[in-house]
């Protein structure tokens, strides 16, 4: 098992990563985190969610789905931070891998890994106390019928927290922000990014929730580019490390800061 909360002294990748709004985060080593990221660093991102979904306030042993959970460090976060059972759900991870991961962290315990496709999830009405997606949900979530179907596996009063990448505000008409106009003609998946306010009315006139929280995080786009500069950097994976050069790019490109994270919570009803 390897201690992924230990932390030098006198380490600069720490120090460089280091977030005074996510003291949580700042615990794990920088290295693995680096490691397993598939883009904003997620646990900075669960961290921002976690008091808006009242993860402080579940008791222990309580069932949270992760979707999209990726290499699995937000499910192991859910299991050693708040003490949560997790089903760590992904499709482009294959669980034997997070397996590995998982019993690497001693959570091996408390975090199940599977194979799902967000639209299949295989699981029964009222199975979770919680739902938690970090950068996955714009994925699959845009549909107006899917969050009836998703929170029928929670319990009643559960609630369901998201954070993605999104804009501050939408763009009027049928036209992308101009200065980020030559990304949304090369990547036609930057339609599924929406703002606060949209995401809130989405959810709100499907019945299916009380939305508790829709909103934006202020300067979420330097937490951005700092990730994306440091793992630029210190990516072992070259594909990683494109990933993390484009997103600098990006943030560079966005003069005007529409770009950022968006939160989202919902009871079910």
């Amino acid at each position: 098992m390897s201690d992924i909360t230990s932390r030098t002294s006198n380490d600069p990748l720490a120090d460089r990563v280091s977030h005074p709004g996510y003291p949580r985060s700042n615990g794990y080593d920088a290295r693995w985190t680096i490691d397993n990221q598939m883009g904003p660093h997620a646990l900075w991102l669960l961290e921002w969610l976690a008091p808006a979904l009242g993860l402080d306030t579940l008791s222990p042993g309580s069932r949270v789905l992760d979707l999209g959970c990726g290499r699995a460090m937000t499910s192991i976060f859910l299991a050693r931070e708040y003490g949560a059972q997790v089903v760590a759900a992904d499709l482009w991870i294959k669980p034997d891998e997070n397996a590995g991961r998982i019993a690497e962290a001693g959570v091996a315990d408390r975090v199940l890994p599977v194979f799902a496709e967000a639209h299949d999830l295989p699981f029964g009405e009222g199975t979770f106390d919680a739902i938690v997606s970090i950068d996955a949900y714009q994925y699959f979530g845009t549909n107006d019928l899917y969050l009836p179907t998703q929170t029928r596996l929670l319990k009643p009063g559960g609630r369901i927290g998201v954070v993605m990448p999104a804009l501050r505000e939408e763009p009027e008409g049928d036209e992308p922000p101009a200065h980020l106009k030559k990304y949304w003609e090369k990547d036609p998946g930057f339609w599924a990014f929406h703002s606060p306010a949209w995401w809130r009315r989405l959810w709100a006139r499907s019945g299916a929730v009380e939305v508790e929280t829709a909103d934006w995080l202020d300067d979420g786009w330097r937490d951005w580019l700092l990730w994306s500069e440091v793992c630029a950097e210190e990516s072992t994976s070259e594909f990683m490390a494109d990933m993390a050069r484009w997103s600098v790019e990006l943030m560079h490109a966005d003069v005007e800061h529409v770009l950022g994270f968006t939160r989202v919570v919902g009871r079910r009803l």
